[in-house]
């Protein structure tokens, strides 16, 4: 049976040369399955794991159709890496065609944003929780919009973005007046109901059953106790070399790792929601050409980096959520590259691995733990203003000191006039 290519999805010769010239030639399942039926005008809804290649199953018929029909598109997405990541793709493809885009997002500021939205944008990109902030500020219209896309749907609702979805679907032209695609690693009953009363007639498109892991990774877990987590992390990075993005359940246990994994000698990152915008910038960045061996990150990134060449992914705390793990070990052997995930589970997780094993329908192996960890090492703590400061207030900096060394009530030094 003969590959199936993006030639034969009936993409425009215009926009398919352009796919070819940036190397693309053989569609992935959701892409060979998504394209045809979107490129027609109808509504889709698309399952598939993460790292599958969804961003081009929605965004070549998006930027294809634009080209037909006037008035804009708007595509959803819960984080701001996720965001500025589809914004880029979209610009790489559809630049030569003159295509114009926004990204809104929280934590930049409103003022350049307003600024392109009077250029009037054929793409607006954004997170619910900013698009809304501008509707309420009435700096953004979506009455020309034609083109809806939902993606990492069921994410969003996981992060409580339900109330401002049901707001945006409310603002934009009705089902019948506009093309819906909806993509999702899973079909909760909240996402089938978005379907059912957003959406006409989607055709349903499902590549994996819900919690398949990606096919070339290889899994491996470790039993060990939570004093020993760091040392059996230190035996893992020196052994295996090579581009690893560690996942810990809390803020603050990503910062306390990163400063440890530097500690050891390798070169770290951290991300997560603590971070400003430019700081996850510049971490993700610098993650993607090699600067940072090690990216240290919340489940803020199980689904918000696309890096390829991602050759270790470690869970040093399991996830909260099962769902969670696929989302996880979906960073590595992305785009038909091989890679493996190792998970740290503490004895009394035995419950929890069992939880991801009936999602995966797989028995996960137990390596035995080795004997000759590296000795403990003195344990580098995020300062005590970090911590505190961070939690209360959701910054990622302590707070400046008085002349006494504590921190003043403002967040800013305070100055004591000496006699003279």
């Amino acid at each position: 049976m003969a590959q199936t290519t993006f030639a034969d999805l009936g993409i425009a010769p215009t926009l398919l040369a352009v796919l070819t010239k940036l190397g693309y030639t053989e569609p992935t399942p959701i892409q060979a399955k998504a394209i045809p039926t979107a490129v027609e005008g109808k509504d889709v809804v698309g399952i598939a794991q993460t790292g599958t290649g969804k961003t081009l199953a929605f965004g070549i018929p998006l930027i294809q159709r634009l080209g037909f029909v006037k008035g804009q598109a708007l595509v959803l997405l819960p984080t701001r890496e996720l965001a500025l990541q589809v914004e880029e793709v979209l610009n790489r493809i559809g630049r030569s065609f003159g295509l114009r885009t926004v990204v809104l997002i929280g934590g930049a500021g409103m003022g350049p944003q307003v600024s392109a939205l009077r250029g009037k944008p054929h793409v607006i990109v954004a997170t619910p929780g900013r698009l809304i902030d501008h509707l309420e500020h009435r700096t953004v219209s979506l009455e020309h919009v034609v083109i809806l896309v939902l993606d990492e749907a069921d994410r969003m609702l996981d992060m409580g973005f339900a109330p401002q979805i049901k707001k945006i679907l409310a603002v934009v032209p009705g089902p019948q007046q506009r093309q819906t695609m909806l993509f999702s690693a899973t079909m909760p009953h909240d996402i089938m109901q978005i379907a059912t009363h957003h959406m006409k007639l989607p055709i349903r498109i499902e590549v994996a059953p819900q919690g398949t892991t990606a096919e070339r990774v290889t899994q491996e877990i470790f039993i060990v106790d939570k004093q020993n987590k760091i040392r059996l992390l230190e035996k893992v990075l020196n052994e295996r070399p090579v581009t690893t993005l560690v996942f810990t359940r809390t803020k603050h246990g990503a910062t306390k790792i990163m400063r440890n994994i530097r500690a050891m000698g390798h070169s770290a990152a951290e991300i997560h929601g603590n971070r400003s915008l430019g700081q996850r910038k510049e971490a993700l960045e610098g993650f993607k050409n090699g600067r940072y061996r090690v990216l240290v990150a919340t489940d803020i990134a199980s689904r918000g980096i696309d890096v390829t060449g991602i050759g270790l992914v470690i869970n040093y705390d399991l996830p909260t959520d099962s769902e969670d793990y696929v989302h996880r070990i979906g960073r590595t052997a992305r785009a038909g590259t091989e890679g493996h995930a190792i998970s740290f589970a503490e004895p009394n997780q035995r419950r929890d691995l069992q939880d991801i094993e009936r999602l995966i329908r797989k028995t996960l192996p137990i390596s035995q733990l080795p004997n000759n960890l590296p000795p403990p090492r003195a344990v580098v703590e995020a300062p005590r203003e970090y911590r505190n400061y961070g939690r209360a207030q959701g910054r990622s900096y302590p707070p400046r000191s008085n002349s006494q060394g504590r921190p003043s009530q403002s967040g800013r030094p305070t100055f004591h006039r000496r006699g003279r």
